[in-house]
């Protein structure tokens, strides 16, 4: 008797043992009707569990992979990742769904929210635009495929938008080698800006430094081609007034007055 109960206890050391090594325990496979997974998704939406919503839809797909709610799930899910800001997550389910279903009514949506995933990515311009160029690319699949669409007039904006954030980077690289004195490397950024991304707010500084550049390699009459390209497209510029003033080497600007300014003595 008392050795069956010493091995009873080495049994039970031993799975609590396991237990500890794993750390968790596993979750009971529970068999639910679609119609209660569908739900109970849904109320963890309504209530911004993303993660708890997620996993439901996921267990809709699972436990019921040829019901018309599971089609519905998968594009669910992809939602409750993408709100719960999970982007690679989001974007695997949304590359499923298409993949699985290209000719489903809402597919045009999850390109755009696969898009928006690659979108809300974006870092600043000091950082790598990896995320930016696929942002684009898949803005740029939705107006495509879709130029009918609901979501092709927000896509055409995030374009122009992810456009003046590449162009961005390509200016402060320019604006880095300008100020190294690398004009040659200076140039080639700011052409790109100029060649590229001639809709970006980014364009009359592109040409202001190129001017700047190109005065520092010496090259007097390219400078004075490109001052003239600045002065016909953006003639109300700022960057123009700059570019003229440096162009002929004189102040054209009227300097600022000092203002008075009256003080009480008390």
């Amino acid at each position: 008797m008392l050795i069956r109960r010493l091995k009873s206890k080495a049994i039970m050391f031993a799975l609590l043992a396991v237990t500890a090594c794993t750390g968790k325990v596993e979750e009971k496979y529970v068999e639910e009707s679609v119609e209660k997974l569908y739900n109970k998704a849904l109320a963890n939406l309504e209530l911004n569990d993303y993660t708890q919503a997620a996993k439901a839809f996921d267990e809709v797909d699972r436990q019921h992979p040829y019901s018309i709610w599971a089609t519905k799930a998968q594009l669910m899910s992809a939602y409750a990742y993408y709100q719960n800001n999970d982007y690679v997550d989001a974007i695997i389910f949304l590359d499923r769904f298409i993949q699985l279903h290209p000719s489903n009514q809402d597919v045009s949506y999850a390109y755009y929210l696969k898009a928006l995933s690659y979108y809300e990515q974006i870092s600043d311009v000091a950082r790598d635009q990896k995320m930016t160029e696929l942002a684009m690319r898949s803005l740029v699949e939705v107006v495509t495929r879709f130029p009918n669409s609901k979501y092709a007039s927000d896509a055409k904006l995030k374009i122009d938008l992810t456009r003046d954030h590449l162009a961005g980077k390509e200016m402060e690289i320019g604006r880095y080698y300008e100020k190294q004195g690398q004009y040659l490397a200076a140039i080639n950024r700011f052409k790109i800006v100029t060649d590229k991304f001639q809709t970006t707010t980014h364009v009359p500084e592109a040409l202001h430094r190129l001017t700047e550049s190109y005065l520092g390699l010496g090259l007097v009459e390219q400078a004075k081609k490109t001052a003239a390209i600045l002065g016909h497209n953006f003639p109300g510029s700022e960057w123009y007034v700059d570019t003229y003033e440096l162009v002929e080497n004189k102040k054209f600007r009227q300097p600022e007055k000092k203002k008075a300014y009256w003080y009480w003595p008390f």
